[in-house]
């Protein structure tokens, strides 16, 4: 039995226990006046508690081993600020449990369609070392792959942001994906489907999750975000570059306020045979590892103001570092352009591999949106 079709058994018994409860209650509170007190009531038994359960997100464990569940209608979740983790994270559904009102041409692959393929690898990418990489001084690492000695990037990485953030009602972030429908794996699973292309038009499952879940931190912090879901690079893939193009421009015409342009998309780190899942746990939950891309000129590109990018990448490096250690992968400073020539915050990000899990990039996407508010909540108070 699949760990989804578990889940749906679970919450099915969730429901069922939170509706027998209070009746059960009720008739031995009349019939049995002399029972002062119940004890703790305990959903789900160790019969549900398999290998598999190691795999569940915080809210599937938390509905194992108490009343109070997630989701369901208990008193707890009628109170209008968010439930959240241990760690300030809010609690999301899980992107499994996501259904799309409408999925588009290429929806996401139903459970029993999937197929062995290759190997799918689990790995956490550690400290690189090497003549193209260099430290920060405050947490992560940079892979400079530009003719610009590592000593002038480490003294770049040292002058900040180029942008002032104020407090304002208007928008601070856009968030754009021109790669729309990458996707991901369904669950932690041995072998890849052999079939799918990671790439599907259900927002659900694509870089729309993962931006969705970018913009929900942000907002809980106060931080006003545009989130562009236009697919682009769909039924076309060439030419998704311009298209995006076309669609965040008018966006930073009307909204001036606009100081952090992000490109979410997820690599595609594999071999022969071989899908890599590069994840760290993190407050008990596994995230898809990222990395920044922050692109330079060598006088071809159009983009003279590439290094103001790089010094806010390597701040937004920093504070991701600091809070979450691992998270990132070295910041990649190669000859690329990415429509970075519009801001002097804009950069692309790669949240995950093509391995990783929708459950690991939602994190993932959290996490970031976690740590930029903070970055951006502290750059208020410098003016």
């Amino acid at each position: 039995m699949t760990r989804h079709k578990k889940r749906k058994i679970t919450a099915l018994v969730k429901i069922s226990t939170l509706i027998a409860v209070p009746l059960l209650t009720s008739f031995v509170a009349v019939h049995i006046p002399d029972i002062k007190r119940f004890g703790s009531i305990r959903i789900g038994t160790d019969e549900n508690i398999t290998e598999e359960t190691t795999e569940s997100t915080t809210a599937d464990i938390r509905a194992n081993e108490f009343i109070l569940s997630e989701g369901y209608g208990t008193s707890e979740e009628t109170d209008e600020k968010p439930q959240t983790t241990t760690a300030g994270i809010t609690e999301m559904d899980s992107p499994l449990d996501m259904v799309s009102e409408n999925a588009g041409e290429k929806p996401y692959p139903s459970e029993d369609s999937w197929t062995a393929g290759g190997v799918i690898v689990r790995t956490t990418y550690g400290t690189y070392s090497g003549n193209s990489f260099f430290d920060l001084d405050n947490g992560g690492q940079v892979n400079n792959q530009s003719s610009i000695s590592n000593e002038t990037l480490l003294s770049e990485s040292r002058c900040g942001a180029d942008f002032t953030v104020d407090d304002t009602d208007g928008p601070l972030v856009l968030i754009y994906h021109t790669h729309t429908t990458e996707s991901f794996e369904p669950y932690v699973r041995e072998n890849y489907d052999a079939d799918f292309n990671y790439r599907t038009t259900d927002e659900t499952k694509n870089m729309v999750m993962v931006g969705d879940a970018i913009q929900s931190e942000l907002e809980a912090q106060g931080i006003g975000v545009i989130h562009a879901r236009t697919i682009h690079d769909y039924p076309s893939y060439n030419g998704s570059y311009g298209r995006s193009r076309e669609t965040i421009v008018p966006i930073l015409e009307e909204y001036p306020s606009i100081k952090v342009v992000l490109d979410i998309h997820r690599d595609a780190v594999s071999g022969e045979g071989v899908a890599y899942q590069p994840y760290v746990e993190i407050d008990g939950k596994e995230s898809a590892q990222i990395m920044i891309i922050s692109g330079c000129d060598d006088g071809t590109l159009g983009m003279p103001n590439f290094m103001k990018n790089f010094h806010f990448a390597c701040r937004l490096q920093e504070q991701l570092e600091n809070d979450y250690p691992n998270l990132t992968r070295p910041i990649l400073f190669d000859y690329r352009q990415y429509n970075q020539d519009l801001t002097t915050g804009s950069l692309l990000i790669e949240v995950g591999s093509h391995g990783n899990t929708l459950e690991q990039v939602q994190y993932a996407g959290q996490l970031i949106g976690r740590s930029l508010g903070r970055l951006l909540n502290f750059m208020k108070g410098e003016n």
